[in-house]
């Protein structure tokens, strides 16, 4: 798996450094406030998990699996596959995604998350791709910027494949066609 890595981009350590960043102005932006995290499965989970243990006020936490991508392209159109198990009525929704690049996955997912009447939505993104942007969408809490690069690891993926990496690395262009 290693082998189909260009470079590492993030250390193990580097995104540990992050999390523990962003856990604390989350905790305290929300300290009165009636937190609920909402991730993006499926990439969002290993953030979602190191998120959540790094805030240090009560948080609820749900889950929504949503998809705009075959392998590496996005197909332009969002889908809900698993949708959340609760009412956002009297939460301030922090969306938890893993990467904002075209920026469809979330304008769709603040459209549909707003309608539930929620107090506040914001968006927490561990990666921003700025340069892939389609549409006008912008995090409140950024992680790192990234290249417009395809990058895996830390839940991020290649056809399923690569999540469970600890570190975050580009992949060789020949193993995706690029």
């Amino acid at each position: 798996m290693n082998q189909d890595i260009e470079r590492v981009l993030y250390t193990e350590q580097e995104l540990a450094h992050t999390v523990r960043y962003l856990g604390q102005q989350i905790s305290t932006d929300y300290r009165d406030k009636n937190l609920l995290l909402v991730s993006v499965l499926k990439g969002a989970v290993v953030f979602m998990t190191d998120l959540m243990r790094a805030i240090t006020i009560p948080c609820v936490i749900d889950f929504m699996a949503v998809s705009s991508y075959s392998g590496t392209k996005s197909r332009g159109e969002v889908q809900i596959l698993k949708d959340l198990g609760m009412s956002l009525e009297g939460y301030d929704v922090l969306i938890v995604e893993d990467i904002l690049d075209s920026g469809r996955t979330l304008h769709y997912l603040m459209g549909v998350l707003a309608q539930r009447r929620p107090k506040s939505i914001s968006i927490c993104t561990l990666f921003d791709k700025p340069d892939a942007r389609v549409e006008p969408v912008h995090a409140d809490y950024v992680g790192m910027i990234v290249p417009n690069e395809f990058i895996v690891g830390y839940g991020l993926d290649y056809n399923e494949k690569y999540r469970n990496l600890p570190y975050i690395g580009i992949l060789k262009p020949e193993i995706y066609g690029g």
